[in-house]
């Protein structure tokens, strides 16, 4: 058997192939574009130059060839002198001509190791003559089935807020045209909680007070400007009692004068119709009215004024309340430490809030306790979806699609969203049906960039290199620089693969190798490919049989560290 000499073959090859039956037919050349013959998109397109020389084909003769890629035919190619009769190209006795021929077959596992040959018959009239079977390209490139499972899960985020800002506060109370703190308004249970709460804060490490607002207002009635000034003389007489009560506490401030802030309003309209509103007078309509009618305080004061009976029951049960100074403290509420989150999801987590729970998922890198932890939102907040949800991201991580789907199916039943359509999409992926992924994908791209990336990938099993590269932006990953080699922009797959967290892993250094053979660098190819293989010696057989290192097939190097 003759041994075929691998070092001949070029990206582009030529080979002359004599067929019998010279009488009809004479030697014809082929012209395979690539070689070897490459899959892109599940699928493998050739590209032939069948060029007839001068007298290569009787004028009265018909040719069918048809080429084929292991078990698997491509269409026939008809050619025919000119006198025969047939759909076939013409081609001039004389002159002879070039077919240019191009055809695409879906890819099946066979045709990776199988050879492109063509053959077919010649006939003139009753006779008929075969045209034996030659080998006219290597078959297949599959390097596009590298792509690897690197979907990109979504996990529902928390709203977690360590430190929030909080308010309480305590009112004192004046009487009609007074600014005076009387001491039984300091007896009051409001100031006496009030004074309760500054000693809990000095001990308690969770509060922390910024500064003490004092809003004071007169109720509307009488002078504008007399009242304007008792609401300022409430806020002084306010501030003054308040720190003394803040000193009775223990209460120490750091702050000094700013602690304190100084807020009168003078007349309290809006109090006042507030009030009046939720009371059960039966003229409060008209009262409200009036408010809405005129703007002028003098003005409404006198139209109300004008209903002597209500009047006399504002005056009794409405105004008085409306004659205050409220201290209002500012306080920063500060959450659990990380460490006491952890602790209490074990001890009590039924104390935690959803968010919190939420969160503490994330202070653990081991898998098992962050399923532990999504397993309590699930429980004691079942109508989140971010329980299970994150629940199947646990699974997705612990390459366990089965119960990530039913987990993320559970999710988008409580509520549908872009983080529940991303991740169903990766099931869909990954178990075969790429145009249900896109659809999900498609609804999903608000999620984030990880959408896009899950997008490339469907894009690098589509053939659609050049997307699939804008699809994944930024990412250094290898299914990223797989799309580089493949839309043959080696440089920068190189530099991606060498930033990824493949760069010293075995598909990594394999994917280096085909850099190497793709620029003829021998000594990158097998440097590569023993690094490869001390990761994972069985990619040896793959690597002996890959159409990518075709032209090494032969060099000693090549097969030394192969073998």
């Amino acid at each position: 058997m003759k041994k075929q000499n691998y070092k001949s073959l070029a990206a582009i090859a030529v080979s002359a192939v004599a067929l019998t039956g010279c009488k009809l037919i004479g030697d014809l050349d082929y012209t395979v574009t690539p070689n070897p013959v490459e899959m892109h998109g599940d699928s493998v397109e050739v590209s032939i130059a069948v060029k007839i020389p001068e007298k290569g084909l009787n004028k009265k003769a018909t040719a069918e060839i048809t080429p084929k890629l292991g078990n698997t035919a491509f269409k026939t190619i008809y050619i025919q002198g000119e006198k025969a009769t047939g759909n076939g190209q013409t081609i001039p006795l004389k002159a002879g001509g070039t077919v240019n021929y191009t055809d695409v077959v879906p890819y099946t596992g066979d045709m990776e190791h199988a050879d492109l040959t063509i053959g077919g018959v010649a006939k003139k009239g009753k006779k008929e003559i075969d045209i034996e079977s030659e080998k006219i390209a290597d078959g297949t490139i599959v390097t596009p089935l590298l792509v690897q499972p690197d979907d990109k899960a979504l996990v529902g985020v928390d709203n977690f807020v360590r430190t929030t800002e909080e308010t309480y506060q305590a009112q004192i109370n004046y009487l009609k045209g007074k600014h005076d703190v009387r001491s039984s308004e300091l007896k009051e249970n409001d100031i006496k909680e009030f004074v309760t709460w500054f000693e809990d804060a000095q001990v308690n490490p969770k509060k922390s007070p910024k500064y003490i607002t004092f809003t004071a207002y007169a109720s509307p009635e009488g002078e504008i400007d007399k009242n304007a000034t008792l609401a300022e003389d409430r806020a002084k007489s306010g501030n003054a009692a308040t720190v003394k009560l803040v000193e009775k506490a223990k209460f120490e401030n750091t702050a000094g004068e700013s602690f304190y802030k100084e807020n009168p309003k003078g007349e309290d309209w809006e109090g006042f119709k507030k009030a009046v509103n939720e009371s059960d007078l039966e003229d409060k309509e008209l009262i409200l009215r009036v408010l809405q009618m005129y703007s002028d305080p003098a003005q409404r004061e006198a139209e109300i004024k004008k209903m002597a009976q209500t009047y006399r029951k504002l005056e009794k049960d409405i105004l008085p309340p409306l004659r205050r100074c409220q201290m209002i403290v500012t306080w920063d509420k500060i959450g659990w430490s990380d460490e006491e989150l952890k602790e209490l999801s074990k001890t009590k987590p039924d104390t935690l809030t959803v968010e919190e729970l939420l969160f503490t998922a994330t202070l653990y890198e081991d898998l098992s306790e962050k399923m532990r932890v999504y397993n309590l939102v699930v429980q004691y907040y079942p109508e989140d979806w971010r329980g299970p949800n994150n629940v199947g991201y646990v699974y997705y991580m612990q390459n366990d699609l089965n119960n990530a789907k039913s987990n993320w199916e559970k999710a988008n039943g409580i509520n549908e969203n872009p983080v529940t359509l991303n991740n169903l999409g990766i099931v869909a992926r990954q178990n075969g049906d790429r145009d249900k992924a896109s659809e999900l994908y498609n609804s999903a791209v608000s999620a984030g960039s990880e959408v896009k990336y899950n997008l490339g990938i469907i894009d690098i099993q589509n053939g659609d290199y050049a997307e699939a590269i804008g699809n994944m932006g930024d990412n250094k990953t290898f299914n990223k620089a797989l799309a580089q080699v493949l839309n043959k922009d080696y440089s920068a797959a190189l530099e991606t693969v060498d930033a990824s967290a493949d760069a010293e892993s075995a598909m990594g250094y394999y994917l280096k190798a085909i850099i190497g053979a793709r620029q003829d660098n021998l000594d990158m190819v097998v440097n590569n490919l023993k690094s490869c293989f001390a990761k994972d010696s069985s990619m040896k057989a793959k690597a002996a049989q890959d159409r990518e290192f075709i032209k090494f097939f032969e060099n000693a190097s090549f097969t030394n560290v192969v073998k």
